[in-house]
């Protein structure tokens, strides 16, 4: 015969013997709440899949505009509630800037790279890069509101124009 068999019989007797009628149960408490908060986990995982992503242009956001202003008397920082939002754009103003209300449960500071033109025209903006957002949603955001902003027409600015806007978005 083989070893291996006997010792397979051996085990499987030895087992066999030291099984007890007692109710001792081998789930325990902690691993049973340990499985329920796994699929609870598993369940919030699939929900957040799930969830429908929307589109940029079906956004709809507050605008503060400067229509009227002194341009003397604009400023580049703008706080409105559950955003602060503060852009660097080298002799431009903002005649138009939308102002992203999004209801994050983390929040945190987005920085877009934008792209002007002399009519004071977003017309590229984009994450910049190395930042470590969570919520992808924020860079959604972000990105609507910056390519809805609009600056003083300028023909003496460079063209295109670089710059930067940052949303820094309140946790809710």
């Amino acid at each position: 015969e083989n070893p291996n068999n006997l010792t397979n019989i051996a085990s499987n007797r030895l087992a066999q013997n030291n099984t007890t009628s007692s109710t001792y149960e081998f789930f325990d408490d902690d691993y049973l709440k340990e499985l329920n908060d796994a699929k609870k986990l598993a369940s919030n995982v699939n929900d957040q899949l799930a969830k429908e992503k929307v589109k940029l242009e079906d956004i709809k956001m507050p605008v503060e505009t400067t229509e009227g202003m002194n341009p003397d008397s604009i400023k580049n920082i703008v706080y409105s509630g559950e955003s602060n939002i503060v852009y660097y754009l080298e002799n431009r103003y903002h005649t138009s800037l939308p102002i992203p209300i999004y209801l994050a449960q983390g929040g945190g500071k987005v920085i877009i790279e934008i792209t002007v033109d002399q009519n004071g025209k977003v017309i590229q903006a984009k994450l910049q890069s190395g930042q470590r957002i969570k919520d992808e949603q924020l860079i959604n955001y972000a990105t609507s509101a910056a390519l809805q902003t609009l600056f003083n027409a300028d023909s003496n600015a460079p063209s295109p124009q670089k710059g930067t806007i940052h949303y820094n978005f309140v946790a809710q």
